[in-house]
């Protein structure tokens, strides 16, 4: 059976519409990657942050008032037709909620747990739910009014990749009719400095598969789809999930296991990799992954198909990351023009020590219409996800 994409909202460094994000996304612009040590006092890093203004929380749900949530509800607002026509007509207990986070509204923790230094006690503001892992779910769920299945996957910078596999499980096994699945990611000192101590951080902006590439920019996000049987825009054709446990933070050099997950995408949407008119990278800019994702591509699809990391525009959004780079493949195939394509921002030469791949320059055009995408994200721990859509 055939799921679609009816709607998509999004926002992150790049925007908080889809209009401006598209925009940008296809000129190759970065400006949205800033310097700060808001996160990390003493030591600045480049961070991709959202600048558009956020709704607020409204009061009656204040046990959920993080800027996690904030950014779910920015990206609600801009499907919120789509979703209140499905409740309408499938009714509130036949949509679902998934979101993948990996951080949820941990950046409410640390103001709260400051606050216990310098004042003594926990802000008024401050409740257990803001930093719980499944707040996203709850919240929307309670905003919504909705009844049906509702819950968070946590596997790192996969999360919301898995998102969508779990949704697509909840259509297949009839519990649900249309799911809202995705997932949002905020900045926070956790992250940053946590990441800061892995030494993966970039010194400058990062640089996907440059010669001098040498870590991450951490940014944040939210996107959010509804998922259902009814015809929409885009299909979802394909998802391959493997997991290898090679490390517990480093990818196998050998990509077996990101090798199969794209492997099985494929086949699960029918396509051959020749098929395939795009693919948007994991492409972390650290000098593991981007080595291991070239030869893993390389190995399926060979060094012709036009290829690009996202994250040198938007930095590495983390557990918002999949879905995120989900919506950049709906964002091309809705979008005005039929064949633009993402490019490979990195502001660096690329690494000829790793294997082949054609990296999309500024401005370049496929020649054709791009009719089918494919999504890469991996995670700590081996979580590999890689996921095909396409024109409906």
């Amino acid at each position: 059976m055939t799921f679609y994409l009816n709607d998509l909202g999004l926002l992150c460094a790049l925007g908080g519409s889809k209009a401006e994000v598209g925009r940008r996304l296809v000129a190759g612009d970065r400006s949205g990657l800033v310097m700060t040590d808001r996160f990390s006092p003493g030591r600045e890093t480049i961070v991709g942050r959202i600048g558009s203004e956020l709704p607020e929380i409204p009061p009656e749900y204040s046990v959920y008032q993080c800027r996690n949530n904030q950014l779910l509800l920015a990206a609600l607002e801009q499907i919120r037709p789509t979703v209140d026509a499905m409740t309408a007509s499938l009714g509130r207990d036949r949509i679902g909620v998934v979101i993948g986070t990996s951080t949820s509204g941990v950046l409410s923790t640390e103001q709260a747990l400051a606050s216990v230094t310098q004042a003594g006690a926990l802000p008024d503001r401050f409740h257990y739910k803001q930093q719980q892992m499944g707040a996203g779910a709850d919240f929307l769920t309670a905003y919504l009014n909705l009844a049906g299945p509702a819950y968070t996957i946590s596997t790192a910078c996969s999360s919301s990749g898995k998102a969508f596999a779990s949704a697509r499980r909840l259509l297949n096994l009839g519990l649900c009719d249309a799911v809202i699945v995705g997932g949002a990611d905020s900045l926070c000192g956790l992250t940053i400095n946590g990441f800061a101590a892995l030494e993966s951080i970039s010194a400058g902006h990062c640089k996907p598969f440059g010669r001098r590439r040498d870590g991450i920019n951490i940014g944040e996000a939210a996107s959010l789809f509804v998922l259902s049987r009814q015809p929409g825009p885009v299909a979802l054709l394909g998802i391959g999930a493997t997991s290898d446990a090679y490390h517990f933070s480093a990818p196998d050099p050998a990509g077996k296991a990101v090798i199969k997950a794209m492997q099985l995408a494929l086949a699960d949407a029918g396509k051959t990799p020749d098929q395939i008119d795009y693919l948007n990278l994991h492409g972390t800019a650290t000098v593991l992954n981007d080595a291991m994702e070239s030869a893993a591509v390389n190995a399926v699809f060979g060094p012709a198909l036009a290829v690009s990391s996202s994250k040198g525009m938007t930095g590495h959004t983390l557990g918002a990351a999949a879905a995120l780079e989900l919506g950049f493949c709906w964002l091309l195939l809705t979008g005005g023009s039929e064949d633009t394509l993402i490019p490979n921002v990195s502001g660096d030469e690329p690494d000829p020590e790793l294997a082949p791949l054609h990296l999309v320059r500024k401005g370049e055009r496929l020649g054709r219409r791009i009719d089918t995408c494919q999504s890469n994200s991996f995670a700590f721990g081996g979580n590999n996800l890689s996921i095909v859509v396409g024109r409906a």
